[in-house]
Parts: C-alpha cells; sequence; structure tokens
C-alpha cells in the first residue's frame, strides 16, 4: 500500500508538470493550428531563469518563478514575432521545420549562456516546509515541494479557464481559433493576440520548469527540455490538441502511465508505456479524448 500511495503521488505530481507544457502547445495550436516544437526550450529557458534567480540573485522562490514567466513570456513573443509570423499563411511543413529550427537555435543559445555541464537547483535559502514531509498516507510522504507543484498548478490552471471564458482577451483567442479571417473582419488584432498566446503559453511553460527543476533537483541542462516537450506534446495529443481541458486530462493520464506503469512493471520502459497510451488512444480517436474531429470547410 505504501509503495502504491507513493507512486500515486509521483504521479499526479508528474502529471500537472506535463499538464502545464501540454496546455501550452494546445494554446498556439488552437488558435494558429501550428505545433511549436520550441515549446520544449522555452520550458528550459524558464528553469534556468528560475535557477539564476534563486542561485545568482538569492531570490525568493516566488519572485524566481514570476522572473521566469516574464521571461519566457517575452521570449514566445519574440519568437512567434521572428520566426513564425514571417511565414504565416504558408505552408504547414514550412511551418514545421522553422519551429524545429528554432528549437535548436534556443539549445544553443543556452548553451553558450550557461554551458553544457548540468546544473542542480539550489535547497539553500527555499522554505523548509518544501524539504520535507507536509503528509503521510500508508507510510508513504509527501514533501512540501510536490504539494507546492499540486497547488501551484491547480491555480494557474484557474486562472487561465477564468482569463479564456470572461476576459477580452480570451474571446478574442475563441473568436481567432474558430476563424481568424472572420475574426480580423470584425476588428480583432489578429497577430496580438497570437502573440498574446504566444506568452501565455511560454510563461505557463516557465512555471512547469521551475517545478519541475524544484522537484528533481538536478540535471538542469541546455537538452532538458526535449523529452518533457516531447510528452507534453504527447499528452496534448491524447487529450485533443486544440482543447484545453484534454491537455489537461492528458498530461495526467500520461502521467499515471509513466509513474505507476514504470513503477511496477519496468521502470526503464516509462516512456515508452506513456507513448503506447498514446497510440492505443488514438488508433480508436484521431481526435483525442476530449477533441472532435474537423472536417474540411469549402
Amino acid at each position: 500500500m505504501s509503495e502504491f500511495v507513493g507512486h500515486f503521488f509521483n504521479a499526479l505530481t508528474l502529471g500537472a508538470i506535463y499538464a502545464l507544457i501540454a496546455v501550452g502547445y494546445t494554446m498556439v495550436y488552437g488558435v494558429i493550428k501550428l505545433i511549436n516544437f520550441a515549446h520544449g526550450e522555452i520550458y528550459m529557458f524558464g528553469t534556468f531563469l528560475g535557477l539564476m534567480a534563486v542561485a545568482g540573485l538569492g531570490w525568493h522562490l516566488g519572485f524566481a518563478i514570476i522572473l521566469a514567466m516574464a521571461g519566457c513570456a517575452a521570449l514566445g513573443a519574440a519568437i512567434d514575432a521572428v520566426a513564425y509570423r514571417p511565414i504565416r499563411g504558408s505552408s504547414r511543413l514550412a511551418a514545421l521545420i522553422t519551429a524545429i529550427g528554432v528549437s535548436l537555435s534556443l539549445q544553443t543559445v543556452a548553451q553558450l549562456i550557461w554551458g553544457a555541464n548540468p546544473r542542480a537547483f539550489p535547497t539553500e535559502g527555499l522554505p523548509a516546509f518544501l524539504l520535507r514531509p507536509v503528509l503521510s498516507v500508508a507510510g508513504a510522504e509527501l514533501l512540501g515541494k510536490e504539494l507546492l507543484v499540486w497547488v501551484a498548478a491547480l491555480l494557474v490552471m484557474l486562472l487561465l479557464h477564468l482569463l479564456v471564458a470572461y476576459t477580452r482577451i480570451g474571446k478574442a483567442m475563441r473568436a481567432c481559433a474558430e476563424d481568424k479571417v472572420t475574426a480580423a473582419l470584425m476588428g480583432i488584432p489578429v497577430n496580438r493576440v497570437i502573440a498574446v498566446t504566444f506568452m501565455i503559453g511560454s510563461a505557463m511553460a516557465a512555471v512547469a520548469g521551475v517545478l519541475y527543476s524544484l522537484k528533481a533537483g538536478g540535471n538542469i541542462s541546455f537538452r532538458m527540455g526535449y523529452y518533457p516537450g516531447v510528452i507534453a506534446f504527447a499528452a496534448a495529443v491524447l487529450g485533443g490538441i486544440g482543447n484545453l481541458k484534454g491537455a489537461v486530462l492528458g498530461g495526467l493520464l500520461i502521467g499515471f502511465t509513466q509513474a505507476l506503469c514504470g513503477g511496477y512493471l519496468a521502470s526503464q520502459y516509462d516512456f515508452a508505456f506513456a507513448f503506447g497510451l498514446m497510440i492505443v488512444v488514438i488508433l480508436f480517436r484521431p481526435w483525442g479524448l476530449l477533441g472532435r474531429p474537423e472536417s474540411a470547410r469549402a
């Protein structure tokens, strides 16, 4: 029982982090039908910004997260303006190649700035409750930093839902996702809405990056965005890419599959179990669990 509860805690933590990253994928795809394969590198940049704020500047963790969100939001807007906006309206293949190029470029820039050696997230200066157990269930202990991941992910998802559902920019996002041409004719600044979408998705990736590095404690490097980015993309596809609730559901399902199957069957194949779940689902529902089939417009 203790082992199961421990795996459950880990699954929920991983699922929350994957959901935060997957939401960024699905927001951008929902508005401009682009898979931003540089999203994993934005997650990596957010991690380094948080590390720099905590280890280099001695900032409180909360301010470090805010800095990472602001920096990645600016980075997301810059990527859209420099790389994606000039080719908007081109073929999807051109956009895909550009996204891969941006991903590799960001890895190179990060290596030049922070070096190639992996780093560890410091524990000095962190609030004491993050490093000690705050809950014990059947002998399994939940650390404060894992509880922080749950609370922060829930809060960010709630704020995102309120933004999309009840604000003017959220309504503009939904209008652009439905039909960008009609939205432009109705006076909505489509390019500005797309830039804001990139900024919000990038800020959420930054939160995920800082929280994951706090949970894992180490292995922070310029290549760290690859696997979380690919897994989060799989989560977005699993839930129904373009659907925010689907991204959250997909992230949680991938996290539970990776943690539980990897914990009980074979930990070295945890990624295989996660992607296997995605493959099984899309064989029967190519549009994802909460997505909907789309028909081509005349």
